[in-house]
């Protein structure tokens, strides 16, 4: 580990760190906030950024571990933040902390993404821990709105945001998805289960394949929170691949809901939008497109 925790009568803030750059931003905030950060990698997701703070090493099954270290930092609130792949079970070496957890942890696993989230948090809550979002420590994530780059939408772009903004909600009612692609005032793509980097790579390949009629760069993906998804562990994300997907589709631009959509690598994200001319929007959706 690197350096010892700030001395502090406020229970430390413990990050589980998944790869990408959220976690270290996270840990930045909340120590220009004053508060004492304990940083716990997953060896094999999280990136060597995080030692750059107090941190330790986690490896997949150290439940055990986990717990003891999370009590010693005296930790009140948990972080959960950054890409994940889920394990390889059979690869995993648990140890007795999660041997006496077994039943518990096997019952944590079953059901799709939304659910296996949620039950890590209770898991978590059951032991006295606080599970908070990490926009909620570092605002800035999710913060902002307008346009964050040189370029503004269309009257045409217009109108398919507020085509976008009224499906990408009735999409996420029905807990199918969060984004939508919106080309000439419709609908013509709609995330599932495969992500948005799926979703946009399915209009490129509709593009290509002369389904789509449109004019080249025309349209707008348009991203928002589910009503029902919990942001504290599953918060949506835009960043530098959704623009370079959006190029590739040949889209106009993207707009995501404010407060509720977290863009990665907001500067590295803007800088890629203005280099391909495309706009990027953060706005409320609760109100329509205004």
């Amino acid at each position: 580990m690197s350096r010892a925790a700030t001395a502090s009568d406020r229970p430390a803030l413990g990050i589980i760190a998944g790869g990408g750059s959220v976690p270290v931003v996270v840990a930045r905030a909340a120590e220009a906030a004053g508060r004492p950060v304990a940083v716990f990698g997953i060896v094999g997701e999280a990136d060597l950024d995080i030692e750059a703070f107090h941190h330790h090493w986690l490896r997949w099954g150290e439940i055990g571990r986990l717990f003891d270290l999370l009590a010693r930092e005296r930790v009140g609130e948990v972080v959960i933040c950054g890409a994940v792949n889920r394990p390889d079970f059979s690869a995993i070496r648990v140890d007795l902390g999660a041997v006496l957890s077994l039943p518990k942890i096997l019952s944590l696993m079953v059901g799709g993404d939304d659910t296996v989230l949620k039950n890590v948090v209770r898991f978590l809550e059951d032991r006295g821990y606080r599970v908070v979002g990490a926009h909620e420590v570092a605002p800035e994530l999710v913060g902002g709105s307008g346009n964050l780059g040189r370029f503004k939408p269309s009257d045409d772009a217009e109108a398919d945001i507020a085509k976008g903004v009224e499906a990408s909600l009735s999409l996420g009612r029905l807990d199918i998805g969060q984004a939508v692609v919106a080309i000439s005032g419709r609908v013509v793509a709609v995330e599932g289960i495969e992500g948005t980097d799926e979703l946009l790579q399915r209009v490129a390949d509709l593009r290509k394949r002369g389904r789509l009629k449109a004019a080249h760069r025309s349209g707008v993906l348009v991203k928002a929170a589910k009503p029902q998804q919990d942001l504290r562990v599953d918060l949506p994300t835009i960043g530098p691949r959704t623009v370079e997907m959006a190029v590739a589709a040949g889209l106009a631009g993207i707009v995501v809901e404010s407060g509720r959509v977290m863009i990665v690598d907001r500067p590295a994200t803007v800088a890629a939008a203005d280099a391909a001319r495309l706009f990027l929007q953060v706005r409320s959706f609760s109100g329509g497109t205004s």
